[in-house]
């Protein structure tokens, strides 16, 4: 099984000045998983991009991979 949160947590880091600021939690209702993921008030911009598109890439990334595990992610970056 894909560990969801890990995977999440290895992305963000390569993205981000501040690795150690970086947080990953999660809260499972059923099928559907929400992942809240926190960086550094700096590191923001990064994990974001420009017009959102590093934001969407990884929520796309998260989708594909739950559908593997046969779950559905929801990520909330903070």
């Amino acid at each position: 099984m894909i560990d969801l949160v890990r995977l999440l947590e290895d992305m963000a880091k390569s993205l981000v000045e501040n690795p150690d600021a970086v947080a990953v939690t999660q809260e499972i209702d059923g099928d559907n998983i929400t992942l809240t993921l926190k960086v550094a008030e700096g590191d923001m911009g990064m994990v974001i991009g420009k017009r959102g598109n590093i934001a969407r890439a990884i929520r796309t990334v998260m989708k594909a991979a739950a559908k593997l595990a046969d779950m559905k992610v929801t990520v909330e970056i903070r």
